[in-house]
């Protein structure tokens, strides 16, 4: 089962997408926002890797509770599966630009570079940390 992932920002929108096993993310792209006119470019992705299910980043504060960033995210993800008619997941995603930030740094990538990769590196790390859970509920049902 194929799986794309988001990291949602107010600019710009990170994707990765899982490889047809579902087991291993891989940063795609990342998408400029623009007043919703995204939509069309993500449902022609989601069409184009076959995709059976979608995993949002949902930006929870520190203490786990949800603020207007959360709202928003809650928001386009609702549109995104009344749209492309796919389940959404809501991932927790703190710390995942962080993470995605360590990972250029220890990689010696310029400032400049670091830009263009940090969203699609984030929204590998939510897919690839949702896939893990995933995958660990499976075994242990085992």
């Amino acid at each position: 089962m194929r799986v794309m992932g988001f990291d949602v920002g107010d600019k710009t929108l990170g994707v990765a997408v899982s490889d047809p096993t579902g087991l291993i993310a891989q940063g795609l792209t990342t998408l400029r926002r623009q007043g919703g006119q995204e939509m069309q470019a993500v449902k022609e992705l989601l069409q184009q890797y076959q995709v059976e299910g979608i995993v949002v980043g949902l930006p929870l504060n520190t203490n786990g509770t949800s603020g207007p960033q959360a709202a928003k995210t809650r928001e386009w993800g609702r549109r995104l599966s009344e749209e492309s008619g796919l389940p959404v997941v809501f991932w927790d995603e703190r710390l995942s630009t962080v993470a995605a930030e360590r990972v250029l740094l220890e990689g010696d990538i310029s400032r400049r570079k670091r830009r263009k990769v940090i969203d699609k590196l984030a929204a590998s790390i939510i897919l690839q940390s949702y896939l893990d859970r995933r995958r660990l509920d499976r075994q242990e049902r085992l």
